[in-house]
């Protein structure tokens, strides 16, 4: 009964983080204001450090909140594994360059067309996992690949506005950067997912210690890019500037995401998984409709956004791919 609760409990707080993070990260990179607008680099950082503290708070919990049993794992599990350590740096830049470019994609595209194509991490996560862990696809999830196709494809598929005329919205960039974003990111998520996926099977770490890795590795590429980029600015207006309550909330949304991802992992399964993402593609088009007015909705995006749902019911269908026994 108790593992049931925390698995409905996870996949609510998962369609709550997924949703209102596409929602107010889109608000805030579009709402115009006074002055400078926060930095998608700095944003990124400060994520990164919150989610260290928050997987150095479980640590503690798991080790009876004693302060010698974290600084025990910590030295044992980090300082004195160099090795292992190092693994994580790969994805965690690439996690890095990911998160930025989530900024990027929804400063272009609406939260609704964001949402529906970025579910093409699902493709590039299973064409991965094929590649580097040597999994089978069923029949089901390869056809939930082709239908996922499609649907995205339907989704970017240019119209004309209903009605003939455009009705006037805020700004909303360029389509096509946006949409590029959105392909990196994809790209970059189902890597480093496959990669981190295999560092994890191969090692007995706890997931909150590797995750204080990635979150190390991230804070200091987020440093650097931060630097690299926006350094004459954060010289100029320091490194909060244009921060406000909006900002906080897309950051802190931002850091929950990967200890939510995690249990999900650890409580529920691909099926209850999709049927969360489903939700909240939908919650996320009526949001966009109703409250942020960036986003008209079509026949063909309809449609598109119906298979991508299908799809993403599809590819947890059958159980889990299992191992290639030829790559044993």
């Amino acid at each position: 009964m108790a593992s049931a609760q925390l698995k409905y409990l996870s996949l609510g707080v998962l369609v709550f983080q997924t949703t209102s993070l596409v929602l107010t990260m889109r608000y805030s990179r579009t709402l115009a204001e006074e002055g400078p607008r926060y930095l998608a680099s700095s944003a990124v950082v400060v994520a990164e450090l919150l989610k260290i503290l928050a997987c150095l708070g479980l640590v503690f919990k798991d080790h009876s909140y004693s302060v010698r049993g974290l600084s025990t794992v910590l030295r044992q599990e980090i300082f004195h594994k160099p090795m292992e350590t190092l693994k994580l740096a790969i994805p965690s830049g690439i996690y890095t360059l990911q998160n930025n470019l989530l900024y990027v994609a929804l400063s272009n595209l609406d939260a609704a067309t964001y949402q529906v194509t970025y579910q093409l991490k699902i493709l590039t996560t299973a064409l991965f996992s094929v590649s580097m862990l040597g999994r089978r696809l069923g029949l089901y999830q390869w056809l939930s690949l082709l239908v996922l196709m499609c649907g995205v494809a339907l989704v970017q598929w240019p119209v004309d506005p209903p009605g003939g005329a455009e009705k006037e919205r805020p700004a909303v960039g360029s389509p096509f950067v946006g949409l590029l974003a959105v392909l990196v990111a994809c790209c970059s998520s189902g890597f480093a997912g496959v990669y981190f996926e295999k560092i994890l099977k191969e090692s007995k770490q706890s997931v909150w210690v590797r995750n204080i890795q990635l979150g190390f590795f991230g804070l200091v590429f987020g440093l650097f890019g931060m630097s690299l980029y926006d350094g004459e600015r954060v010289r100029e207006h320091g490194m909060f500037q244009g921060y406000n309550s909006i900002t906080w909330t897309v950051v802190s949304l931002q850091a929950l995401g990967g200890l939510v991802i995690a249990a999900v992992i650890k409580y529920a399964d691909n099926i209850l998984k999709g049927f969360a993402t489903s939700l909240s593609i939908i919650l996320s088009t009526l949001i966009s409709y109703v409250w942020l007015q960036d986003f008209e909705p079509t026949s063909v995006f309809f449609l598109g956004a119906v298979l991508v749902i299908l799809a993403t019911f599809l590819y947890g269908y059958e159980n889990k791919p299992v191992s290639n026994p030829s790559r044993a």
